[in-house]
């Protein structure tokens, strides 16, 4: 019965908010939202083209199907809209023997894009009101799935695109996810730290297995509630970034629809957990105040340190509105385990994001 009380009295206290919520978006500024516009204007229809011409050759050994996907909304964007929301639409291109079969997009088929363009909506579970997946496209168990972070059930993708069906992992997956999982080249298992708007004193550290299915889900404390983007590994470890963007309650009422904002109460460290210890083994490393995306790259040297390479920016979010206060750098960060320190170089000063090993 408490339970039963607890669920009536949270949802009551959330429908309560989102109403508050709504009512201040409508005070938000009208004006033409900037991720979407210019070169961040939604693609409007779905195409299929064949036989692509090519200029020049293809390697004969890129053979393949390249996939991105990122947010498309279906229609206009409302106030308070980010570069983070709105619908998922999946692009394909596949490659055989020097030549370009086909390129193809597609939105994922959640309630909302499905009723928006006048289709059934993807089959399978969902988790929650919210089932729009739209940040990455990842290879797990032989199988493509779109994911994303902080919300809904994965979804899996028939190669040619046309085959959606949301799937958590054949069932094993109770949580949320990650848009950012990695794969363990000697081991096969895909690595991921998935965090929850709704859930501000842990996040969790899930492991998917070679055949497509979770094997691990161990939760971590934190607090404030963190955004955490992104992840890394190492031999021995699991690399946690707690950094100060964390949940806003005050973002949240004024109606912006993403509401993480930088936090200067919040402590900044690096987590090390062991990968296959609980999360009161992790090791928490004090780090300067700073934020990341994306990782590039993590290992242990031989003196035991981990090395990771990230994209950092000295702050985000700062204002009401979001929004990215300056251009990120490529940093290497050496995190000590013996003394628990993070020492912090710059590798590159461009501006430049989503790092990739050459």
């Amino acid at each position: 019965m408490p339970n039963r009380i607890e669920a009536a009295f949270r949802a009551a206290a959330e429908a309560g908010v989102g109403f508050w919520a709504a009512c201040n978006r409508l005070r938000l500024p009208g004006t033409a939202n900037p991720f979407v516009v210019g070169v961040h204007e939604p693609m409007g229809a779905e195409l299929a083209l064949e036989n692509l011409a090519v200029t020049g050759s293809i390697p004969p050994g890129l053979d393949g199907l390249y996939l991105k996907m990122g947010a498309n909304p279906v229609g206009a964007a409302t106030r308070g809209h980010d570069w983070f929301l709105g619908d998922g639409m999946v692009h394909g291109l596949a490659i055989e023997a020097g030549k370009a079969l086909w390129y193809r997009n597609r939105w994922i088929g959640s309630r909302t894009a499905a009723a928006a363009l006048k289709r059934p909506p993807a089959p399978g579970p969902r988790r929650g009101g919210n089932d729009t997946v739209n940040t990455n496209v990842v290879a797990i168990g032989g199988r493509i799935f779109a994911v994303v972070e902080a919300g809904s059930f994965p979804v899996e993708l028939g190669r040619t695109l046309e085959a959606q069906r949301y799937n958590p992992f054949d069932g094993t997956l109770t949580g949320s996810f990650s848009g950012h999982p990695h794969r363990d080249p000697r081991t096969g298992e895909t690595h991921a730290i998935a965090y929850d708007g709704r859930v501000w004193d842990s996040v969790r550290h899930v492991v998917v297995a070679p055949t497509g299915q979770v094997v691990r889900d161990v939760p971590i404390p934190v607090a404030h509630g963190p955004c955490i983007h992104d992840c890394a590994f190492t031999a021995r470890f699991v690399i946690v970034l707690d950094l100060p963007v964390t949940f806003s309650f005050r973002a949240l009422l004024a109606g912006y629809r993403f509401p993480f904002r930088w936090n200067p109460r919040h402590r900044a460290r690096v987590g090390l957990l062991p990968r296959q210890g609980d999360g009161a083994d992790i090791l928490w490393c004090d780090v300067d105040p700073c934020f990341v995306f994306h990782v590039a790259n993590a290992y242990e040297d031989a003196d035991g340190r981990v090395i990771l390479d990230v994209i950092a920016y000295a702050t985000v979010f700062t204002s009401i509105g979001g929004g990215l206060d300056e251009p990120g750098r490529l940093e290497r960060w050496t995190v000590d385990p013996t003394t628990g320190r993070v020492a912090r170089r710059v590798l590159d000063p461009a501006a430049q994001e989503f790092p990739r090993i050459d």
